[in-house]
């Protein structure tokens, strides 16, 4: 997997697994365009700015937001080689009759809404220049329905036909388009909620790092519309 100086926009870059992402993808030469709701955050993950390293603010669930990102990327950078969107969220608890629209809307705007707006800011660029890697973040959950966790699997359920719509579409351009279905992720706010469990059952967030970088390479330039599960346990 060589990524020399290709451009690799990452979204929700400042949380655990946009972190190892971007490491993964630095370690193989890309240059980094990395998004977040707030520039303060990018700045404390990844330090500053730099000729391979820049940061882009924007709140992805409003479109015009993720079309001004993506724009000020490729000013900056000239292309867009590889979008992983891997901003997105997790609430359960309720269930189905009882889940208010505040949470339906929240669920279904940040996982799902921000892809569909990194679809429509960053695609045309991408059929510009004559091709490109797209890598969603799906839940392995949401292959199926589970009690008090509706919202959240609709929303991931949504991503992962959005992105076998896309990769129908796209895949005789030189786009391909794919997703990983990751179970729990072992970070420290999932430690911190579930005391109790056992982390080395969870997903490394450099382990999933790896997979996505696979899916974005010219190894898996093949690969159209796959929903791959990430489950651990390496």
């Amino acid at each position: 997997m060589n990524f020399q100086d290709k451009v690799v926009l990452v979204t929700g870059a400042a949380g655990n697994l946009g972190r190892a992402v971007a490491q993964a993808f630095s370690q193989q030469g890309a240059r980094l365009a990395l998004v977040d709701l707030k520039a303060d955050a990018l700045q404390q993950a990844f330090g500053a700015e730099h000729d391979r390293q820049a940061f882009f603010a924007g709140n992805l669930m409003k479109e015009e937001e993720a079309d001004a990102a993506a724009q000020a990327v490729i000013a900056r950078f000239g292309r867009i080689d590889v979008l992983c969107n891997l901003a997105g969220g997790f609430r359960m608890g309720d269930p189905v009759h009882a889940t208010d629209a505040k949470t339906w809307d929240f669920l279904f705007g940040l996982n799902f809404h921000t892809v569909q707006h990194m679809a429509h800011a960053v695609v045309p660029q991408m059929q510009k220049q004559g091709g490109g890697k797209i890598v969603n973040i799906g839940a392995f959950s949401a292959q199926r329905g589970l009690a008090q966790m509706g919202a959240y699997i609709a929303s991931k359920s949504a991503v992962i036909r959005i992105t076998e719509s896309m990769a129908a579409e796209l895949r005789t351009q030189n786009i391909n388009v794919n997703c990983v279905l990751p179970t729990i992720i072992d970070t420290p706010e999932n430690r911190a909620a579930m005391p109790d469990a056992d982390p080395t059952q969870w997903v490394a967030p450099q382990d999933l790092a790896e997979v996505i970088a696979f899916l974005a390479s010219d190894a898996a330039r093949a690969v159209h519309g796959a929903a791959l599960p990430v489950t651990g346990l390496s």
